[in-house]
């Protein structure tokens, strides 16, 4: 396990809770409200972990930069009213996230969502205590450049862990000279992880009450 750890940096979805349900019924909320074909299950979680734009664009890659912008509003519009609630939590993580607190081990979170969603999310679960900030994107900003960003306020150092279910979660930190604890819980497979360059791969939440400790 990964040692000399100053910060534990955490995803969002996929990593704390799973928002399958919510990024679902918004995205086809989103897509019928412009005429676009609903999505499955499936597509949906693998849409889940980039930018909100680059999701939408998976499913209508030939709309328009007005057409996009619509979308992205449009699934905010039911996402800022009941979305973001259908969301739960991944199980094992408050459990864990409380032993790492009661351990003295500083956290934080940095998610491609909107600050504002991200406090609201973790404050309705009861765990947004636990973490020292929130990091949020929005459109056009990617977690490498949201990592960059921490490195440079000095949020976090070069000692700092980014705890992720997908590529880019893994792919963001090792561009920073970051370590990186890929998860498989979340919508990335063991695959994604191994290739993406993953320091530490945990199979079960139970495991995350072992970094820093």
């Amino acid at each position: 396990m990964l040692q000399n750890i100053s910060t534990l940096i955490f995803d969002l979805d996929g990593t704390i809770s799973d928002p399958s349900l919510g990024i679902g019924r918004c995205l086809n909320y989103a897509l019928q409200a412009h005429g676009f074909p609903e999505v499955s299950v499936e597509q949906v979680a693998a849409a889940i972990g980039p930018q909100l734009d680059e999701a939408l664009c998976q499913f209508c890659p030939d709309a328009d930069q007005a057409t996009r912008a619509s979308l992205v509003a449009k699934y905010r519009e039911r996402y800022a009213e009941v979305g973001y609630a259908e969301n739960t939590m991944c199980p094992g993580v408050p459990e864990s996230l409380m032993a790492l607190s009661a351990a003295g081990i500083p956290m934080g979170v940095c998610t491609a969502k909107r600050r504002d969603f991200a406090e609201k999310i973790l404050a309705m679960f009861g765990v947004l205590s636990h973490f020292r900030f929130v990091d949020g994107g929005d459109i056009g900003i990617t977690k490498r450049a949201q990592l960059a960003g921490l490195l440079q306020s000095t949020a976090i150092d070069h000692a700092a862990v980014m705890i992720g279910d997908r590529a880019v979660d893994i792919a963001s930190a090792k561009a920073n000279g970051l370590r990186s604890v890929g998860v498989l819980w979340g919508f990335g497979a063991l695959a994604e992880l191994q290739g993406a360059g993953a320091d530490v791969i945990l199979r079960g939440t139970h495991e995350l009450g072992q970094l820093g400790i």
